[in-house]
């Protein structure tokens, strides 16, 4: 929800006019990986002071690529407010040339039917399946397959990250560079899942316990860890 204050109304400049800059960028690359965050919390974690923050969030705001939003709060006073991406800022981050993978989908599925486009994903898992396995083939240890496998998901244009979480561990996704053609069809979705599974192997488990496809942020998965 935006302030009355901060409204974007006047704005009419196409977000991809925005210069590049390093404050913009990341500003933009934090609240993609992090989701909504305030202002005190920008500045922290870009190292830079309150007013700093404030003065790179006010140049960002005519741009309409992020919004202020309140979060409700149980005692009283004026409720919390964070910053967070607008559909404009989300479009920043590329999903991988959507428009014409979305009407090529549509166009197969049409011409082959659904077991086309079945075969489609299939060769493309084995593909994928192909060039990970022999990126991660060397590699013994879980904790370090599943930091080669976030920087592979990275160089794919997926933003991965590793986190430990307990005995757990999270490969995060923070964006989806093929969104538009997985919710066009979710079999892209199941086969990278069979392919994390295989992965982890038989020292683990894993789960997707966030999903963008369902409204999520990102897409997360959870990596549990068998006990020896």
């Amino acid at each position: 929800m935006r302030y009355a204050n901060e409204s974007l109304e006047n704005s009419t400049v196409n977000a991809q006019a925005v210069p590049t800059s390093a404050p913009v960028d990341r500003i933009l690359n934090l609240l993609k990986t992090q989701g909504p965050l305030s202002t005190a919390s920008i500045a922290s974690e870009l190292g830079i002071t309150v007013e700093a923050a404030r003065q790179q969030i006010q140049k960002l705001l005519p741009y309409g690529l992020i919004e202020g939003r309140q979060a409700s709060q149980a005692g009283p006073g004026r409720p919390s407010q964070s910053w967070g991406l607008t559909e404009a800022g989300n479009a920043r981050f590329p999903d991988t040339h959507s428009q014409l993978t979305v009407q090529l989908l549509g166009s197969i599925r049409q011409l082959f039917g659904e077991d086309g486009l079945d075969k489609l994903i299939d060769q493309r898992a084995i593909e994928t399946r192909a060039n990970y396995l022999s990126a991660l083939k060397p590699i013994k240890s879980l904790k370090a397959r599943l930091t080669r496998l976030a920087e592979l998901r990275s160089a794919d244009g997926y933003m991965a990250e590793l986190q430990k979480d307990g005995r757990d561990w999270l490969l995060l996704e923070n964006h989806c560079p093929i969104c538009a053609a997985a919710r066009t069809c979710q079999g892209f979705c199941r086969t990278e899942l069979q392919l994390f599974t295989e992965i982890v192997g038989e020292e683990g488990s894993i789960e997707r316990e966030e999903h963008v496809l369902f409204g999520a942020r990102r897409c997360a998965y959870r990596v549990r860890v068998k006990s020896r």
